[in-house]
Formats: C-alpha cells, structure tokens, sequence
C-alpha cells in the first residue's frame, strides 16, 4: 500500500532513487510516508503510530525531537552556519568534539579527523593508512583484511570492506586489495562439539594462515566492528577479539574498530571495544554521535599512525584529504551537546539495564517453533528464524520468511529490520522498561501471525 501526503503536493513519491530498495517494487508500492517522530515515535502521513524499535538507522540514540538537541543546532546556526578547517583554520565546535572524543576513547589516541558518514570514515583511515606506510618505507603494504557479513559502508573501498554479497553484486567489487575472513557466529559456524573457545582459535588461525599466505609486510590493517551489525547483529565468541588481536600485533598489522553502530553506548559501555576489551589503532565513529540529527562521523588516530603521517604532510607541503563539511560547526555543536545528554542522563548504564530486560524478554521465544537463535549485548538484539530447530536449517527462499515477519511487525506499529531471516533490534537509549515490553508484545504478535502464515505455505 502506497502512503502518501496530501501537503506532498505535486511531488512525485517515487521521484527517489532509495537505498536497499527494490527500484521497481518501490514504482509500483510507492514509500511509507514518515512525517513527524517524538521520543521513541515516529507517526505516518495517515497519522498512523509506530515504535521506532531501530533507532532509524541504528543510531537515534536520544530518539526524536530532542528539544536539547535542536536548540544547539539553532544557536550554532545562528552564530557560525558554516565554516571549514582546511589550511589551518578552525573553529569551536569541532577543536572542542575532537578533544571530548579523545577524552572518552578507550585507548589512548592522538587525532580526529572528521567525516559526514561512517562510509567516508572506513574510507579515510584506508587512505591514511597507505598514506603512513608510504611515509616509513612500507609501499608493499597495502592490503586489508575484514569479514564476511562486516558492514563498514558503500562507497567503493568501504563497500569493498563490507563482507555482504548485495553489496559487491553488480557494482564489481570488492576492490583487490581486501581480503575477507570468516565471520564469528558461532551458532550459525561452530562445528559440533566446538566450544566457543575452540571456535575462537580456529578463526584466529584461519586470519593467521591467511596473513602468511600473503606475506605480513603486504598486509596494512585489520577491520572489524566489535559487534557485528548489519549481519545480523552478531556477538563475538568468548575469547575471540583476545586472539584476534594477538595474531595483529604478532604480524604488524594495525587494528581498525569500526564503533560506527556500537559507539556511545549501544553494547551497554560507551563503546564495544570497552565491552569487548579491544585496544584498536584507530576507531570510527558516526550514528550515535549525533544521533543522526547532523550527518557527522570520525576517525580516531593512534600516536603511531598520525607521527609518520605528520612527517609526509611536511614533506609534501599538505595532507590532501578532506571534505568540505569537514568538522561542520552545527555537527559538531549537536555531537557535543548529544554526548553531553548522554553522560548526564547516564545511558550508557541505561542501556545495560534496558538490553538486559529486552533480551531476557525475547529469550523467551527460544521455545517458539520458528526460532533458532535469540542473541544481543546491551540495547541490541536479534532473533534468528529457522525453518527447523534441530538442524538450523534455513528456510528454502532465504529472507522471505523474516521480510514477511518485518511487514507484520509494522502492521503491528513497531519498525524493526529484516537481515535475511534475522529479526533485528536496535531501540533508542531513551525506551523505556513498559516501552521495551510493548516492543516484544508486538513482535509476539507478528511471530504468531508469521507461524499462520507460514503453515499455509509448507501445505
């Protein structure tokens, strides 16, 4: 069904070319019309009311219509609407966001240099990172290994990083120099008899092998998300970032968190790699960071990585990279003042207490026929659906099963996200425990409309 809005005018509601949209099926369905969001909310253009249980995109971590927020936004923009930091000039906003995120990092770190979108993020720390090898001597060492059901963006080396095949099909990637390794799931992956451990080591030897196959001095960095999103919302095996990041240092080989959807809170501390104990050389960081009020993200440096590069940008006369918004001021202004709400209201903890509830309430549909796997860390959750418990068997059309279970849970006023057959959860810092139980209520309700359903069609 077509939802659109009268104060739309003359405007054609299939003039967008949408991302992860079926082009042709969007021509003939038309969009679902969002208008207006408050708190947790967001409403349609028939007024119609849903739970926003995906934070958007993963990252409206204060929900919507922050009044904070917009008045940070009107103040910046009334003082500086705009103004650039390129050939050493500065302002404000972003010089004060640098050094809180700086501050907040979990290992110590050197530089931010700012992006609009965690794509250009992974982007920019690729460049940077050949950019240092160069400058010590290091021209072989180029390649980057990340992971299969990684996402770490669209643009063409981040697509590239992004372990997800409707990602590289029919765009002609991934690029050469990434390499790609197994992803940690153990549920889906541990062979039987495995522990999670043993599971753990087996990944870190395959990343091992995989180095030595190709030579240590041509490998430049590894990237990974401290949980995996966008796959699937996938929590890593117990001891698996440990040996991970063992193998990495044996080799030389730079550790890049990719923080763009655990940051600021999401796994239940202010950033996954204080959940999972990693010690990266460089961190991104976007979504929560401004709670997609402003487009904004961040790369963090290392000492070890900006020295060499300070030296070539010397050398060079200038370090020829960056964006005209760049550390835009209004951003910036909102990050700050984002991060401010967070530390204030103590969220982060929030987070904890609320992931806890929501994922002891959707443990409960282990038993449901149709459910293999109930997983999450903080306020982030998936349930994985099978066609067979015993045997974790997919169903025979991937991805049909959980699109129609998304479409019901919608119908049922909560948006959350098919990933294939995983249903995922990503809900503002904000929900509350009565609003996290009215998001599992909906989805018992679209599970049990899906369980009809997909009786009639095994017939």
């Amino acid at each position: 069904m077509t939802n659109t809005s009268c104060a739309l005018g003359d405007a054609d509601v299939t003039s967008v070319l949408h991302p992860y949209t079926d082009a042709r099926q969007h021509q003939a369905l038309g969009p679902l019309m969002i208008e207006r969001g408050q708190g947790i909310y967001v409403y349609d253009s028939e007024g119609k009311e849903y739970i926003e249980a995906m934070s958007g995109l993963w990252s409206v971590a204060l929900g919507f219509s922050e009044e904070r927020l917009v008045a940070a936004a009107e103040a910046q923009l009334r003082t500086l609407p705009f103004y650039h930091i390129f050939n050493r000039k500065a302002h404000a906003p972003s010089t004060k966001l640098a050094s809180k995120l700086l501050e907040l990092a979990p290992v110590p770190m050197s530089k931010v240099f700012f992006t609009n979108s965690g794509s250009e993020a992974n982007d920019t720390v690729v460049k940077l990172i050949w950019y240092r090898n160069n400058a010590l001597g290091k021209p072989l060492k180029k390649k980057l290994i990340s992971r299969l059901n990684a996402y770490h963006g669209v643009t063409v080396m981040s697509a590239s990083l992004t372990g997800l095949p409707n990602n590289h099909r029919g765009f002609d990637l991934p690029l050469g120099p990434v390499l790609h390794v197994s992803c940690p799931h153990f549920y889906r992956f541990g062979k039987q008899g495995e522990t999670e451990e043993q599971y753990a080591d087996r990944l870190a030897q395959e990343l091992e092998a995989l180095i030595l196959k190709e030579g240590a001095d041509t490998i430049a960095a590894f990237f990974g998300e401290p949980l995996m999103g966008a796959g699937g919302v996938l929590v890593p095996p117990r001891t698996y970032w440990q040996k991970i990041q063992a193998v990495c240092r044996k080799h030389d080989i730079l550790l890049i968190a990719d923080e763009v959807i655990c940051g600021f809170g999401r796994t239940g501390s202010m950033f996954g790699c204080d959940t999972f104990d990693i010690y990266p050389d460089a961190m991104l960081v976007s979504k929560q960071l401004s709670s997609s009020y402003q487009p904004i993200a961040a790369v963090l440096i290392n000492e070890s990585i900006f020295e060499p590069i300070a030296d070539q940008s010397h050398q060079i006369g200038t370090l020829g990279h960056g964006f005209t918004a760049t550390g835009h001021p209004v951003a910036s202004a909102v990050s700050l003042e984002n991060i401010r709400i967070i530390q204030e209201e103590n969220l982060v903890a929030r987070a904890a207490d609320i992931g806890a509830l929501l994922n002891e309430k959707l443990g409960a549909f282990h038993k449901h026929p149709l459910v293999g796997e109930v997983r999450g860390q903080g306020l982030i959750a998936a349930v994985e659906l099978v066609s067979d418990k015993a045997t974790k068997a997919r169903f025979a059309s991937p991805g049909s099963v959980g699109a129609y279970l998304a479409q019901r849970a919608q119908h049922h006023g909560v948006i959350t996200r098919n990933i294939g057959d995983a249903i995922a959860f990503c809900p503002p810092l904000v929900t509350s425990e009565k609003q996290t139980l009215d998001i599992v209520e909906r989805f018992a309700r679209a599970l049990d409309d899906t369980e009809k359903w997909y009786s009639t069609q095994m017939v």
